[in-house]
């Protein structure tokens, strides 16, 4: 298990491997420019939700994004994020597909491991506006785990993370985190004994995730097996 960095006591002691919470990711300077972007790009209704493909357009019915669903490269905000995220050594190629799902109070998504062949070996998810909790759930024992997800924050799935645990979203306005209601992001619920509760306007997020796609990862395998013929 990984250990993570000294967190407020609703923080779990001990993360599945694979899994990476950095605070404070950007600055809030930084993502105020992204909102503004994204917030002036038109929104897809694909799904309860509203979304943004860059990169490639995900096909949520096939599970897959093919070569004809090419967007064209990242805008400059977003290749400038990918490119840190690969120096500082989250993603080994550049992310090079971007979703962003918007969640109002009240909406969520159930339970689910993002698909393997589609986003590769990794997931870095970007919170924006407002702080809320995810569950993870492990697929080989009954053990769960709420995790706080600060504005600002990144989150990074690889290995055990990525591959053996589940993570949703409650459909619900509002989550209850050390005595305070946090108004309804898009994370789920958090177990709590906590008796004094603080409102917190509920407010939307904007949610940034990033990816190699199936294109560059087909790419590279192709590679490898023109080099394994040619040797």
């Amino acid at each position: 298990m990984a250990t993570p960095p000294s967190q407020p006591s609703f923080f779990p002691d001990e993360w599945p491997d694979g899994l990476t919470y950095l605070a404070n990711f950007i600055h809030e300077d930084e993502a105020k420019r992204l909102v503004r972007e994204i917030d002036a790009a038109p929104w897809r209704r694909d799904l309860k939700r509203r979304v943004q493909h860059y990169g490639y357009r995900y096909d949520y019915k096939a599970r897959q994004a093919r070569r004809e669903d090419y967007l064209g490269s990242l805008p400059d905000l977003f290749q400038h994020l990918a490119e840190r995220l690969t120096s500082e050594g989250q993603f080994q190629a550049v992310p090079d597909q971007v979703i962003i799902n918007e969640y109002q109070p009240g909406q969520g998504i159930s339970a689910h491991i993002d698909c393997l062949p589609c986003f590769g070996e990794t997931i870095a998810s970007l919170s924006l506006l407002s702080a809320c909790v995810m569950r993870f759930a492990s697929q080989k024992s009954a053990r769960k785990m709420d995790l706080l997800l600060q504005p600002d924050s990144l989150l990074v799935m690889a290995g055990e993370a990525r591959h053996e645990w589940t993570h949703a979203i409650a459909a619900r306005k509002t989550d209850i985190v050390e005595g305070q209601k946090d108004g309804y992001c898009r994370r789920p619920e958090v177990p709590t004994n906590a008796t004094h509760f603080a409102d917190i306007s509920a407010d939307e997020i904007r949610e940034l995730s990033f990816a190699v796609s199936n294109m560059t990862n087909r790419r590279k395998r192709d590679a490898a097996r023109y080099c394994a013929i040619k040797t």
